[in-house]
């Protein structure tokens, strides 16, 4: 079974090469059209497994929100 980073770099790389085939301009319009229904489908598989990740991310933080140090960023170098 494929785990979610597997899924998010997968899709992201299939909306990469239907958004250069649309882009090339190259396609007949039907299969234009189909390449475009599966990259609004892809972009929106590809948002809610970064809300996931945000989530997860957000949980780690407050779970070790006692243990984490935080410093000010010196911006000076």
């Amino acid at each position: 079974m494929m785990n979610s980073s597997e899924k998010f770099e997968q899709s992201l790389q299939r909306l990469e090469t239907l958004v250069k085939n649309i882009e090339a301009g190259n396609l007949p319009l039907e299969e234009a059209l189909t390449s475009f229904q599966e990259g609004v489908g892809l972009v929106k598989q590809c948002q809610t497994l970064l809300s996931q990740a945000e989530q997860k991310v957000e949980v780690l933080i407050k779970a070790s929100a006692d243990q984490v140090e935080t410093k000010p960023l010196n911006t000076e170098s």
